[in-house]
């Protein structure tokens, strides 16, 4: 945070960063642009407005718990920020925000985030769509630049490598919870989405198994008085 005073200006820059944990929304941030230009976003939403002043207030006074407030205060000004940027066209972004824009695509998209474990048919989306297979098919591939097997497989292994790597959820679970009944077929799909096996995901991310013991080690034995 940086704050100046003048006989004039009196200005309050927040300054931070935060990280996306979108899971299956990822081709949101793929399209979304390095600087996002915000200076019409108070007319849009005047409500930020408030949120900033409790933010200024919570950084300034220096309360019990000012972190924590701060941070959740900045996830509902980020949220505010995005939506304004997909209301606003996106920048012209087309492909899977074009489809969300779209309300009968975007109907089969909700659905297929809604229950993506689901063993859905194209005639079942087509129907979500209102529209024959041929046509939604075509449609799909038109707007999104793939199949809608190709998309699903995609979600399923996204989400699969978040519950795994983040949540620790055992690979056959995930396997089953996104409907597939071979764990092998599943764990195929995997690599070829992500790159590497589920095994591989969970073993990046696990914790160092010796880091607690480490610090009770270097601890100072206490003293007797």
């Amino acid at each position: 945070m940086f704050e100046r005073e003048g006989p004039h200006v009196r200005c309050l820059i927040f300054s931070g960063c935060m990280e996306f944990d979108l899971g299956s929304m990822h081709p949101l941030v793929a399209l979304m642009p390095d600087v996002m230009l915000v200076n019409t976003l108070l007319k849009r939403y005047p409500e930020i407005l408030p949120i900033l002043d409790a933010m200024e207030r919570e950084a300034k006074e220096d309360r019990a718990g000012f972190a924590g407030i701060l941070a959740r205060l900045a996830d509902v000004v980020s949220a505010f920020i995005v939506r304004a940027w997909v209301e606003c066209g996106c920048g012209g972004s087309s492909g899977w925000v074009a489809a969300l824009r779209d309300p009968r695509l975007g109907r089969v998209i909700a659905a297929l985030h809604r229950d993506p474990g689901r063993n859905w048919t194209v005639a079942e989306l087509a129907c979500q769509m209102g529209s024959s297979r041929s046509v939604f098919a075509d449609r799909f591939q038109a707007v999104t630049g793939m199949t809608p097997v190709r998309y699903l497989t995609e979600l399923r292994m996204r989400l699969a490598a978040q519950w795994i790597s983040r949540e620790g959820m055992a690979i056959e679970t995930a396997a089953q919870r996104l409907g597939y009944g071979s764990q092998a077929a599943f764990s195929r799909a995997f690599k070829r989405v992500i790159g590497k096996p589920p095994g591989a995901v969970r073993t990046l991310t696990s914790p160092r198994p010796h880091a607690a013991a480490t610090v009770h080690e270097a601890a100072p034995a206490p003293q007797t008085p």
